[in-house]
């Protein structure tokens, strides 16, 4: 569950008598729609936060829940991986949360490495080995068209889920450049660019990426919602 910021006491003297005055801070917080980021990636969470930032929300990171649950990516498309974890965030912080799946879906694979992006050269892989097994398997491939697809899930309440998805085309460099984002970032070429995902500041990466379009629609739809 979610522990909110401890309450602070404010002592008052009214006449003969003293009362003490409980405040808790978050209640005079004017965002008062809080939404837990179904993700324990360091890397996600800054660039939801930083995707995120014009929402009216209240952003609550797994790292400030106790215990928060690790979810088995097991689904077999990435909206039913999304719909998981956002479903079990919410169900541990009893708060709506925001999950989401990414894969890269690269044209001369068929569309792999798709959901299992993550895990693609083994279960206990590392962004290194997903980058290299990338490269063997496009070794000698001229054809180096690919796109990132990020489909986010929403949940208020189990039973209705909201899905918003977005994607971002382009191609698959010869080799790693870059040292800036996170997972193939450094194999990653926007269409229009001539750098990577990594070699480009966050703030121009966000400005075009999967994970931008997919938020847009998302926080275009909070804000209809929480106007409503």
């Amino acid at each position: 569950m979610y522990n909110p910021a401890p309450r602070r006491s404010v002592s008052l003297t009214l006449g003969a008598a003293q009362w003490t005055v409980f405040l808790c801070v978050e209640a005079f917080n004017p965002v008062s729609f809080q939404l837990v980021l179904g993700t324990r990636n360091p890397g996600k969470v800054a660039e939801l936060r930083s995707l995120l930032e014009d929402v009216p929300v209240r952003l609550i990171a797994a790292s400030d829940l106790d215990d928060p649950p690790d979810v088995a990516e097991e689904a077999s498309t990435l909206q039913g991986n999304a719909r998981e974890k956002a479903i079990a965030f919410h169900a541990h912080a009893g708060l709506p949360a925001l999950a989401d799946d990414t894969g890269l879906e690269v044209d001369a694979l068929g569309g792999a490495p798709g959901v299992h992006t993550a895990r693609f050269a083994g279960p206990n892989a590392d962004t290194e080995a997903n980058n290299q097994h990338l490269l063997e398997k496009l070794r000698g491939v001229e054809d180096r068209g690919a796109q990132f697809r990020t489909v986010v899930a929403f949940v208020e309440d189990e039973d209705h889920v909201q899905f918003f998805e977005g994607v971002c085309a382009g191609r698959i460099a010869q080799a790693p450049r870059g040292d800036e984002g996170f997972g193939y970032d450094p194999l990653f070429i926007p269409e229009g660019e001539d750098r990577t995902f990594a070699e480009m500041t966050a703030a121009e990466k966000n400005a075009i990426s999967h994970r931008r379009r997919a938020l847009e629609a998302f926080g275009t739809y909070l804000h209809n919602r929480l106007a409503s």
